[in-house]
């Protein structure tokens, strides 16, 4: 068996002409355009490059994006008052602040700031909470991206047993929460897990989350089982790499994911679609 390959990047295209399609149609009944405020703090080489393909996408979409670079040494206060500003803003739809953070800023602090109904991103604990209730309104985007993936090749996770290999607020937690209200029986693994590889052996579905290149050998993996690569890794040769072994992993696999060209795109339309949803609602209330 050789897996089949989950192609995130032409999925993406193909559900970003959608998304610029229907925002044709908004614009043609008069109203504004979606807009998001993208926060980026310091000069993260990484964070610089993922900015810029998230302008890209808005500027392919006709959404109205407004990036503001602030200094690393901006202070939590500044920081804070920035983001209340973009709250009370009604041209902006949708709030994302690019992380990581310098050290001495409160990451939770600043998420809590963002006013949930902006929360493009699905980062506040008002929208986990909601997504944990079985209510979801923003949902986290690399998850959420996951969820469209399996959308795409037609897996109906209902029934599936699903094992998640970290537990991270912005993706393990609310993956895992994502393939609950799929209907799945869901494992969730992390670094205090025994015996993790009997644990995800016996998974239909295995999405890990990590940021450790090879960690998830073959051995791993049920023979036919779907594989969702979230981990990314850049290398001292600036290569990406993956949590699993692809490779090795796609002998045994029905599906997987590529590092890059998986979920990577997929996040992104996540976000331009939670962003849309948000201009909606703003608009129509």
């Amino acid at each position: 068996m050789t897996a089949q390959i989950i192609d995130g990047t032409a999925i993406a295209k193909s559900l970003r002409a959608e998304i610029a399609e229907e925002v044709k149609r908004w614009q043609s009944q008069g109203r504004r355009l979606p807009g998001i405020a993208v926060i980026l703090v310091g000069n993260d080489p990484a964070s610089e490059v993922y900015v810029r393909g998230k302008r890209r996408d808005c500027d392919e979409v006709g959404f109205h994006s407004n990036v503001q670079h602030l200094s690393a040494n901006v202070t939590q206060k500044d920081l804070e008052d920035r983001i209340q500003t973009l709250n009370e803003d009604a041209s902006v739809d949708g709030i994302l602040v690019q992380t990581p953070l310098p050290e001495h800023i409160d990451e939770d602090r600043i998420i809590d700031c963002i006013d949930p109904s902006k929360d493009v991103d699905g980062f506040h604990a008002y929208n986990i909470g909601l997504l944990a209730l079985r209510r979801p309104a923003f949902r986290s985007c690399t998850p959420k991206g996951v969820m469209l993936l399996l959308d795409s090749i037609g897996i109906q996770p209902r029934g599936l047993d699903a094992a998640v290999i970290g537990a991270s607020n912005h993706v393990g937690r609310p993956m895992g929460l994502e393939l609950l209200l799929a209907g799945c029986t869901v494992t969730m693994a992390h670094k205090f897990t025994q015996d993790i590889a009997a644990k995800i052996r016996l998974a239909d579905i295995v999405v890990s989350a990590v940021g450790k290149p090879g960690l998830v050998p073959p051995a791993w993996i049920k023979p036919g089982a779907i594989v969702i690569d979230v981990g990314i890794t850049r290398g001292g040769n600036n290569k990406l790499y993956g949590d699993v072994q692809f490779d090795a992993v796609k002998e045994v696999a029905a599906w997987i994911t590529p590092v890059p060209g998986g979920v990577g795109p997929m996040t992104r339309i996540a976000l331009l679609q939670n962003t849309l949803q948000a201009a909606r609602q703003r608009q129509t209330d």
